[in-house]
């Protein structure tokens, strides 16, 4: 169903994909837009138990996008360094095909959301996430993407660096 990566040998292991996926701070959300054009945003995110989560507005492109049609896809750039003598940047990337829902229950969102807040806050408390949550709440939309497939990719830079062969 999902193509095999041409340049293997260039593949990330499920382990390192995670990882990028843990730690990266956005990526680029894209679904089937209007007309048949694709649509793709760039969306903050967390990654949990191969589901990622997005917040975002009850009502727009990206709502209409989702209700449309659940198949999405996701990227996250986690490296990509220049480098000018060789004409090339070393660069880690991830996209992960899925489908996407927008969350209907208020527990499923709040707890989403709470996730999703601890992440780009982490210093702040369970009581400081949930008043802001609260804050938003009737404007707010959850999205959640169960992954259903994953390639990670490095430059071929990175791959002779780390040791592993090229094939």
């Amino acid at each position: 169903m999902f193509r095999k990566m041409r340049r293997y040998g260039q593949a990330l292991s499920r382990e390192e994909c995670i990882d990028i996926l843990k730690n990266a701070s956005h990526g680029v959300l894209a679904l089937h837009g209007d007309d048949d054009y694709p649509y793709a945003v760039p969306m903050s995110y967390v990654y949990e138990n191969d589901r990622l989560y997005f917040h975002g507005a009850r009502s727009g492109h990206r709502m209409d996008s989702v209700m449309k049609d659940e198949k999405a896809s996701f990227c996250v750039v986690s490296a990509d360094d220049v480098i000018p003598e060789e004409y090339a940047t070393y660069y880690k990337s991830v996209i992960v095909f899925g489908r996407i829902r927008a969350l209907t229950g208020k527990d499923e969102m709040i707890s989403s959301a709470e996730t999703l807040a601890e992440k780009y806050n982490p210093g702040d408390t369970p009581e400081g996430r949930l008043s802001e949550i609260d804050k938003e709440f009737s404007r707010l939309a959850m999205f959640e993407m169960t992954v259903e497939h994953m390639t990670g990719k490095q430059a071929r830079g990175l791959v002779s660096e780390s040791g592993q062969d090229e094939i």
